[in-house]
């Protein structure tokens, strides 16, 4: 008895939904299908753009077309990534310059263990000046003494020079020569910097290192230093530092009376 029922409802139903779809065409003007083409993605289908006005239910489950899983599943909208002020491009940086790289490893290094540059190491190079055998010629710019040797040739060494300001040019003769001088800063470095000693004694601590050669009546001088790290630098107050071990070498080849060039 059911089972009569049921086909009889199902029968009903049918014509009912025949009818409608009949009275729709003979209604309506044949609309042409739209085109989709092959390169623009098919839109979506959306259940709830679609719904069904058939009651749900066993009809809608026979004519309806939602699949068997019984609801579509929904297409993820996408989801713009946050745009961080670059218009969607990654920020690159510029390279590190290599030798900028290297300055600053070196500024980290304590000056003491810094390496002398090899260029400020004594050596003989060629000399086509005009002085004689004998001269001390002191190129200030390029942190250069030279020996003048003759047959063109003159033994150079690094030296450190005055700092801006204490720079300075001219004609000197060497007038006195000591090892490991004592030093007795002037009243013009006291006044600039009045925590240094009135006196010190010669020794290894000395500013004035282990010799000196005095320029004429003038405060200056030619001596070593305790702080060889300074050698191709401008640091000091107009005299001429080398390396403790260079002014000793010099030291015994030049005698006083020394004409000395300072450009």
């Amino acid at each position: 008895m059911s089972g009569k029922i049921s086909l009889a409802l199902l029968a009903s139903a049918s014509c009912l939904c025949f009818a409608s779809e009949a009275l729709a065409i003979d209604a309506s003007p044949i609309a042409e299908p739209s085109v989709i083409y092959a390169r623009e993605p098919a839109p979506a289908r959306m259940a709830s753009a679609e719904r069904s006005n058939m009651g749900g239910g066993f009809i809608e489950f026979l004519f309806g077309d939602m699949p068997q899983g019984g609801r579509y599943q929904r297409v993820p909208a996408y989801q713009p990534q946050p745009d961080y002020g670059y218009g969607g491009r990654r920020a690159l940086l510029p390279p590190m310059d290599p030798q900028q790289s290297m300055r600053r490893e070196e500024e980290a290094v304590d000056p003491a263990q810094r390496p002398l540059d090899p260029k400020y190491e004594k050596q003989v190079v060629e000399y086509h000046g005009k002085e004689s055998p004998g001269t001390i010629v002191i190129d200030t710019p390029n942190k250069f003494l030279f020996l003048v040797q003759g047959d063109g040739k003159a033994l150079r060494y690094g030296v450190g020079v005055g700092r801006p300001g204490f720079t300075w040019s001219g004609v000197k003769t060497v007038s006195a020569k000591k090892e490991w001088p004592a030093w007795t800063p002037p009243p013009e470095m006291l006044a600039r910097r009045p925590d240094l000693p009135r006196h010190m004694e010669g020794g290894p601590q000395n500013p004035l290192g282990a010799r000196a050669m005095y320029l004429g009546s003038s405060l200056y001088r030619i001596h070593g230093s305790n702080e060889p790290w300074t050698i191709g630098t401008n640091v000091s107050s107009g005299c001429i530092r080398m390396r403790n071990e260079d002014v000793i070498d010099l030291y015994g080849r030049v005698g006083v009376g020394a004409r000395v060039v300072v450009i």
